[in-house]
This record gives structure tokens, sequence and C-alpha cells, in this order.
């Protein structure tokens, strides 16, 4: 048997507008998408997505703040973590995982990745 890795794309918002006016740019949110909770960020360069739960400690990042540099800000000890690449910019070598998004035009999505065998 073989297996490969690809991504399963998921519709976040209808539009981009709609994206658009559920999170602020300079906000973050926790949003449950196919069983999975992600904090999604709205920043100067576009919308972002990692895990919700804080490598460190386990706290909601959806429950923290984004900063100017593009990173999310755990609410419990104050970590950050970049929204592009998922690193610590702060604190430990903790790393929060990544999702992709993408807009097209009939939508916002995020991608996951997931082991299919054929």
């Amino acid at each position: 048997m073989f297996f490969r890795k690809k991504i399963k794309w998921h519709k976040l918002f209808e539009s981009l507008v709609a994206a658009n006016n559920q999170i602020a740019e300079g906000r973050v949110t926790n949003i449950l998408i196919n069983n999975k909770k992600v904090c999604v960020a709205h920043t100067a360069e576009g919308f972002f997505a990692v895990q919700d739960k804080c490598p460190h400690n386990g706290a909601s990042l959806g429950n923290g703040f984004c900063t100017k540099e593009g990173s999310v800000v755990c609410p419990v000890h104050r970590y950050s973590f970049d929204l592009k690449t998922g690193r610590a910019t702060s604190g430990g070598g903790d790393a929060a995982r990544t999702y992709p998004i993408e807009i097209r035009e009939d939508g916002v999505f995020i991608g996951f990745e997931e082991t299919v065998w054929f």
C-alpha cells in the first residue's frame, strides 16, 4: 500500500467581505471547523490560521491578541508565535501548527493536511 499527504479544503467564510466583517484587521478569533478548533488572525498582510491550543500551556490562542509584527500572543503567559511559520518569537522553542488559507471567488478556505491511501 502507498500513501501520500494532501490538503483538504474547508470553507471558513462565504466571501472575503464576510471574513473582513467577522474578523477586523489586527484581531484574532477561534473557529471550530471540521472538528478542529483553530485560531484565525487578520493582519495587514491578510488572514492566517494556527492551532488554537498554545503549545506552551494549552490556552486558547484565539483569546489572545495579534501584533503588528504578525504574531499571535497567548493570553496566559504572553508567549508569541509567528503567524506565517508558527515558530515562537518569544519564550521557548515551541511552535504552533500553521494551516494554509486561500481566498477564492467562492469564499475563504482553510486547508488541513490528511493522509490518503491509494
